[in-house]
């Protein structure tokens, strides 16, 4: 067989699974778990609120379209720092890493995990607080593999370990992304992403937390058992993205990129939105987006839908491939001050 038509056999479990998510469902808002697989921890990104499924590239794809991860010069290592919704005390942390296997392959692997603070331990007794905290340790873990044909089809898939604890619970689950972006045209202006993310196992918690202390219900000799209590079963996320972009050059050092994308989510409202970045000599970016839920005249999300970022890029020494690049966004939100994403970016 051809290796042209291996894209579209690629392509098909992607569209098989699509055809399942397309439809958002807003009765089954809040019937999911693990809502931090929708959180953004890059800033590029985050810049254009996430909707860049068509032209993201490099580790920071491993987070909206595996299939960019193909998209990079050599090595690249990426650290992002988010204050997800500035009031409420919960930051997030990300590590990625991907490494050129050939001419055409490459392997990539992030890890994010959630810092929600110390939080107080409180009873029915001490409603204010016992004296003692906890902090719950949220995680998850990608590996990637992405492959570029000649014909300017990437494809991605990646596997995810999800951890959610505390100290006497825990769930722990698995899930499957999947992507396909093209580029075309005499300077690869057209850019054009499908994505299928968060399909997996559904996950459980259990533990000791959800043992108690009761009355032996049989025999007439009082005394204590151990009972263990089963939690409900939670699905994960799935969600599904469709974007396209294209570049304006308009001289040799300034380039304009218009996107837009659909987000067909299968425990809310889907979403749709548009953004725009500016580049000057492919070393200094500005971005601004808009992304808002359909279905519905007033917004439920706690973003009110505006985003905007800017970044720095620039090579170790004039005409190197390798460079050093630093990333800013921010996600305008109502109640809190919004989310806040810092990225740092190491390309070889």
């Amino acid at each position: 067989m051809k290796r042209r038509y291996w894209p579209i056999i690629l392509l098909i479990p992607v569209i098989f699974f699509a055809d399942g998510l397309y439809a958002g469902n807003p009765d089954r808002q809040g019937e999911a778990g693990a809502y931090e697989l929708t959180m953004n921890p890059w800033a590029r990104a985050a810049g254009l609120h996430t909707m860049t499924t068509s032209m993201i590239s490099g580790v920071e794809a491993l987070w909206l379209n595996p299939a960019g991860l193909a998209r990079i010069n050599r090595t690249e290592l990426l650290i992002g720092h988010t204050q997800y919704l500035r009031g409420s005390g919960i930051s997030m942390n990300a590590l990625g890493f991907a490494q050129k296997m050939g001419k055409n392959g490459v392997l990539g692997f992030n890890l994010v995990s959630l810092d929600f603070g110390d939080i107080l331990v409180t009873t029915t007794q001490l409603p204010g607080g016992t004296g003692a905290t906890y902090s719950p340790s949220f995680f998850n873990l990608g590996v990637s593999s992405a492959y570029t044909f000649e014909n300017k089809v990437s494809v991605g898939i990646l596997l995810r370990g999800i951890s959610e604890s505390t100290s006497d619970l825990s769930a722990f689950g698995f899930a499957i992304d999947a992507g396909v972006q093209y580029v075309n045209g005499p300077e690869d202006n057209f850019k054009f992403g499908i994505s299928l993310r968060n399909v997996g196992s559904p996950m459980r918690f259990g533990g000791e937390g959800l043992s108690f202390q009761g009355d032996n219900p049989e025999g007439e000799t009082p005394y204590q058992l151990t009972f263990d209590q089963r939690s409900a079963g939670f699905e994960l996320p799935s969600l599904l993205n469709i974007g396209t972009s294209y570049d304006f050059h308009l001289d040799k050092r300034n380039r304009l990129t218009v996107l837009a994308n659909f987000t067909a989510n299968s425990f809310s409202r889907d979403e749709l939105g548009a953004g725009v970045e500016y580049a000057f000599n492919n070393i200094f970016f500005l971005r601004t987006g808009y992304k808002y839920e359909l279905e519905g005249v007033d917004n439920k999300n706690v973003y009110t839908g505006l985003s905007a970022g800017f970044g720095i890029e620039a090579p170790f020494k004039k005409g190197s491939n390798q460079k050093l690049g630093i990333d800013y966004g921010y996600r305008a939100s109502n109640p809190w001050n919004g989310s806040h994403n810092i990225s740092l970016k190491i390309s070889l």
